[in-house]
């Protein structure tokens, strides 16, 4: 069997379900593919932020510095931006089961190389730019495998969601990266603490490996592949012109529909200010708040998991249960609440538990905002079919301008000698941007 054969998009069954069982086999089967795939991510991220977890302990060792580590991050994310964007593209003709366990098992295999590597190197005395250069190599590569699981993870919503119930379902897939952070943070490290660096790739690559097991026999690919009839019918939806249509074709459209370059770029400024706060937060509640890194360290990392969970959660359900499906009034609520919050955080004072307020309510604000505009919108807007590869655009806009961000704010502060009022306007700004663009253009957005 070649490559293309092996990724292909699976044929439909030959054997089909009977009529009178079919709702009830297609309602199993749309839960096991949706459970394995949001665990299945999860999982993608011990195999992402293994690295976040041992730089540390690596630069405590003399293994490598905090410059070699952050280029070997940065390989990650680059090439991390420009895959998602090609591989939301793929995704859409792939067996997504296929597609998404591969990713997930070369990633563990990635994790696994690395600390062979360091153990390698280790024995045999070699110096330290060896292994700097083998982990940016594989880190790199990291980057691409990762790339192959956010697109899957989505289009599985797509192949055997109804419209009306995927908000609901896409935010609770949404929680995957924090539950996936929660394990690094928590089953990582508590490895590392104990044996070492090396095991933190080590135990990151054993996960991913038994996570991709599990996507490999919990996902399905299409209900038809399964003996089911299309999704259109089991949801009893109207067919549409486009469901016959070539993927191909669909994909075009998505490229020239002006709502998926404004939700594009309204995502780009909402992963400024998200990653602003992720990557300087603790920074700036030391410098500017005369926080202790202990105090800072976790306000951050609570805020995240309280607000983010809590945000990305309950986004669809807002939007599909109390607007009835209208993204644009959970959209200006969220990011108000994200644009207030911050501006309290950055440009006021209080203690611990007043900060951890502020923090709280703009991750809040700031993941329902990124499920709905990022997320939602998009794939409302877009055919079946076509579904990575609006994902793709968005992603590769995110991504890219998170990385540019961290520049920005970096030479910011340092501009300012650790005075953060620059760089507080300039994420306040990207905040307020990412809440008016898709309200302001709402009219372009929705249409189809």
């Amino acid at each position: 069997m070649g490559i293309y054969n092996f990724f292909r998009i699976s044929k439909p069954s030959p054997v089909k379900v009977d009529a009178d069982k079919e709702d009830g086999v297609y309602r199993r089967l749309r839960q096991t593919t949706f459970w394995g795939a949001t665990v299945g991510y999860s999982i993608y991220y011990v195999c992402r932020m293994s690295l976040g977890v041992v730089k540390q302990p690596m630069i405590d060792a003399g293994v490598l510095t905090a410059g070699e580590l952050g280029l070997i991050g940065s390989a990650l994310l680059l090439i991390y931006a420009f895959g998602k964007f090609l591989n939301g593209f793929i995704a859409d003709y792939c067996n997504i089961r296929r597609f998404m366990g591969f990713g997930l098992l070369a990633s563990s295999l990635v994790n696994l190389l690395i600390a062979l590597a360091g153990l390698f190197c280790a024995k045999a005395g070699l110096p330290h730019s060896v292994l700097f250069v083998i982990a940016l190599i594989l880190w790199g590569l990291n980057g691409w495998f990762q790339s192959m699981g956010p697109a899957p993870g989505v289009i599985n919503l797509s192949r055997w969601f109804p419209t009306s119930s995927r908000g609901t379902w896409y935010s609770i897939f949404s929680t995957s990266p924090y539950l996936g952070e929660f394990i690094s943070f928590i089953v990582t490290a508590a490895v590392v603490a104990r044996w070492g660096w090396e095991w933190g790739f080590l135990v990151a690559g054993v996960i991913g490996f038994a996570g991709s097991l599990l996507i490999f026999y919990t996902v399905k690919d299409t209900p038809e592949s399964c003996g089911l009839s299309p999704v259109q019918k089991l949801a009893r939806e109207n067919a549409k012109p486009e469901d016959n249509m070539k993927t191909l074709l669909l994909q075009r459209r998505v490229l020239r529909h002006p709502g998926i370059w404004i939700i594009a770029i309204s995502s780009a400024f909402i992963y400024i200010t998200k990653y602003a706060i992720t990557g300087w937060g603790v920074l700036f509640l030391q410098k500017a708040k005369l926080f202790e890194l202990e105090q800072a360290s976790s306000l951050v990392a609570l805020a995240a998991l309280v607000g983010g969970l809590s945000g990305t959660t309950s986004a669809g359900l807002i939007s599909d249960r109390i607007f009835r499906g209208d993204r644009m009034w959970p959209a200006l609520i969220s990011g108000l609440l994200a644009v207030a919050s911050l501006s309290l955080f950055l440009f006021t004072g209080g203690g611990y538990v007043l900060n951890l307020v502020y923090v709280t309510l703009f991750n809040f604000g700031v993941g329902v905002l990124y499920c709905i505009v990022a997320g939602l919108m998009a794939i409302d807007i877009v055919p079946r079919k076509a579904t990575g590869a609006a994902l793709g655009v968005v992603g590769i806009s995110s991504y890219v301008a998170a990385s540019l961000q961290d520049v920005l704010s970096g030479y910011l502060i340092q501009a300012g000698e650790n005075d953060f009022t620059a760089a507080a306007i300039f994420w306040i700004a990207a905040a307020v941007v990412a809440t008016l663009l898709p309200v302001l253009y709402w009219n372009k957005i929705k249409t189809k």
